[in-house]
């Protein structure tokens, strides 16, 4: 199809002329992350410049269960297993445009789990020095995406709470005579 020999002579000069490259318009992308939500184009252009873009094969790890957490990854393109090597199961698979990894943007814990492409997968790294630089270069901006991350932090230590109760009072009813 993008074959110049196949291709008639106005498909060929303008054929894709208009069509945006969905590889290099991160800004799509970068939006529909929670963590940006609410940045203005020039906001995503500065945290873009602050980007990794990292490549993975599939079964590569990204990271191991026990390595000291240095930032977090947003999938760009493929899909990603968050993987309990300890207990051997797959606590999550994840796509294009969610994230992983971001407690460490707060700490250098060791990762609770380990994050492997399921497939050939293309991710950008956002990491501690990156979001502490945010901060001091572009205040406004690292407080807008330091609000969100603590946002989203609190609401899954709300579920984890939450579901932590049902299972205690599931295992307090077996228990009982």
């Amino acid at each position: 199809m993008n074959d110049p020999e196949t291709q008639s002579p106005q498909s060929f000069l303008w054929g894709n002329f208009f069509q945006r490259d969905p590889e290099k318009d991160i800004f799509t992308l970068l939006r529909g992350v929670p963590i940006f939500e609410g940045l203005s184009r020039s906001d995503l252009k500065a945290v873009e410049r602050i980007l990794h873009r990292r490549k993975y094969h599939a079964g590569e790890y990204i990271f191991r269960e026990g390595d000291p957490g240095l930032g977090m990854y947003i999938i760009e393109k493929g899909e990603v297993s968050i993987v309990s090597e300890s207990r051997s199961t797959e606590i999550s698979r994840l796509g294009k445009g969610e994230f992983f990894g971001e407690m460490a943007l707060f700490n250098e814990r060791p990762r609770s789990a380990s994050a492997l492409a399921y497939e050939d997968t293309k991710c950008f790294g956002f990491f501690q020095p990156d979001l502490s630089g945010l901060l001091e270069t572009r205040p406004r901006i690292g407080v807008k995406v330091v609000a969100k991350l603590a946002s989203i932090l609190a609401e899954r230590l709300y579920k984890a709470n939450a579901e932590n109760v049902r299972l205690i009072s599931r295992l307090a009813l077996k228990d009982m005579p």
